[in-house]
């Protein structure tokens, strides 16, 4: 597989990890994001995820139901270790090597994460799937991946949802919504859309950091997105 990239961070949704279950981990979806993401290092590219807990626990909605917020993110935060661990011994099953890095001390479940340690990792081979979010609360694991990317020097960081890109609106709510093959951040800023949050977004903007938003969920479009095709929505700073 020919790549334009050598080192990258891919986002995925804790959510999509469910698939049609809603909650838990279903575990084909995970064998298939296992396969091709070591597809992915099999031709060369550094990489490295950071993956949400939506599936298990999602801090702001426990926040809502009246959890203390500030225990409601911790508790999000612990989802996502839930889901890097399953994901990791996904990866090792097939025969990629993987580590798993956690924001906060929780040795042995994880190495307490460093830029140096993950980019070591990185450099000889391992998938760094770093987890945890930023290790604060109020903070999403889209500003925890925007952060992450930035700090591990990524050529671009990946965002793989269920939805295949960026739209004017909801695809899934407006029929007529039209997708953008790209977009810059002051126009996602303006047209208020909702592909990150704006700390995620301002982070990515400040430092130059390209996203590309695609469906991770249909086997086959992570290999187009790293061989350059044009898959999904290029949000970058002009």
């Amino acid at each position: 597989m020919e790549t334009k990239y050598r080192r990258i961070l891919l986002k995925l949704s804790g959510e999509s990890l469910a698939a049609g279950q809603g909650h838990g981990i279903d575990t084909d979806r995970l064998e298939s994001y296992a396969r091709q993401i070591k597809a992915a290092v099999d031709s060369g590219i550094q990489v490295a995820i950071v993956i949400g807990g939506g599936n298990i626990f999602r801090g702001l909605s426990g926040a809502s139901r009246g959890f203390d917020r500030v225990k409601g993110d911790q508790m999000g935060m612990l989802a996502t270790v839930i889901n890097s661990l399953a994901l990791s011994s996904a990866l090792c099953a097939i025969g990629q090597p993987a580590q798993v890095f956690t924001a906060i001390n929780m040795f042995p479940i994880g190495e307490h994460y460093s830029k140096w340690r993950a980019i070591n990792a990185l450099e000889n081979g391992q998938i760094a799937i770093i987890s945890g979010g930023t290790g604060n609360p109020f903070f999403t694991t889209d500003t925890g991946s925007a952060l992450r990317a930035i700090e591990i020097e990524a050529d671009v960081m990946l965002k793989g949802t269920r939805v295949d890109g960026v739209y004017t609106a909801d695809p899934e709510k407006d029929p007529s919504a039209t997708k953008f093959a790209s977009i810059t951040y002051d126009e996602v800023y303006n047209r208020g859309l909702k592909v990150m949050d704006l700390t995620a977004t301002a982070l990515c903007k400040e430092n130059r950091m390209p996203i590309i938003v695609f469906d991770m969920d249909t086997p086959g479009n992570l290999a187009k997105v790293l061989a350059g095709e044009e898959t999904g929505t290029l949000v970058y700073q002009e």
